[in-house]
């Protein structure tokens, strides 16, 4: 009530707000605190000029929305929600500290379907690649944007080709950015997988962007969720070509196939890593150039042994 009456008065919003996240650590409060959302944005863009509204709301947002994750509850943004948070991007587009929030925010409602069309209504995407443009160095504004990229281009509704194609060249600059940094790697395979399945690619990306899902395979082959995600990334591109297979077994740094069964010894006890890898291994060999390279690596004993590992699968 008193966020109501007080609406148009920025102090009083302000120090709403921070008598609410008083009440963050305790977890009984979450159902109560998910009703304040909406209150929270419509403050947020009643007083979209005032950085310390936004950060504080930001802060708050995220606070419950990870007590939300934690207690494995749904919560989707409504429509005017998700476009107060686009407006608190477009008035502070230089604000570093404050995109990182937003930005983070973003990652976590898109992870909701509901929230994700909503997203998309409110053309959120132009926005993402101009941030993501901007501060391209920043660690947690990549991992954020790519993750918000992953939720809107894997969606079955209908995605706006035109503007998910414009998303490709910056992903792959995030992904050259960012190589040594496995999470952002991760997030930026999962994009790019996303964006391959919605033919977001023209020909003329196709082996440079296999020649970074090559790289991202060699500099972090520890980690199964990025194998996962660049062999489906790899997967969806040798569907559409052979231009990415031909890169694969000449790439310049070394030998795919070598990488793919390196990867594959290094995860053998996860079958789901396994599968992705078969996934690739099973559009490798329509293209008969890589199926005589496949002999020479002696690629049929791993596929012999992961044979005799899941007869199930």
């Amino acid at each position: 009530e008193f966020m109501q009456a007080f609406w148009d008065i920025e102090e009083a919003q302000d120090k709403a707000i921070q008598l609410l996240a008083s009440f963050v650590r305790d977890k009984s409060a979450l159902p109560y605190l998910l009703t304040f959302m909406e209150l929270i944005t419509f403050a947020m863009k009643t007083h979209a000029d005032s950085l310390k509204i936004q950060v504080d709301g930001c802060s708050l947002l995220l606070e419950i929305l990870s007590q939300a994750l934690e207690q494995d509850v749904v919560v989707a943004l409504d429509e005017n929600g998700t476009s107060s948070l686009l407006e608190t991007v477009r008035q502070h587009s230089e604000n570093e500290e404050l995109l990182s929030l937003v930005c983070t925010l973003l990652m976590m409602i898109s992870a909701s379907e509901v929230a994700a069309e909503n997203l998309r209504k409110v053309g959120v995407i132009p926005d993402l690649l101009s941030i993501l443009r901007n501060f391209l160095h920043n660690e947690q504004i990549c991992l954020s944007c790519c993750g918000v990229l992953w939720s809107l281009a894997a969606s079955e509704n209908n995605v706006d080709q035109a503007v998910m194609k414009s998303a490709v060249p910056v992903t792959s600059a995030v992904l050259q950015e960012h190589l040594q940094n496995g999470t952002v790697t991760e997030s930026a395979c999962s994009a790019l997988w996303a964006l391959s399945l919605q033919g977001c690619f023209s020909e003329n990306d196709y082996e440079p962007t296999t020649a970074l899902l090559l790289d991202a395979l060699r500099m972090n082959p520890e980690r199964p969720v990025l194998v996962k995600n660049a062999c489906l990334a790899l997967a969806s591109l040798l569907r559409l070509s052979e231009i990415p297979a031909l890169r694969l077994i000449m790439d310049s740094k070394g030998s795919g196939i070598n990488l793919i069964k390196y990867a594959c010894h290094l995860h053998f006890d996860d079958p789901e890593v396994v599968e992705n890898i078969c996934m690739l291994i099973n559009e490798m060999v329509q293209y008969d150039d890589v199926v005589l390279d496949m002999l020479s690596q002696k690629m049929e004993e791993l596929l012999s042994e992961i044979k005799s590992s899941f007869p199930s699968s």
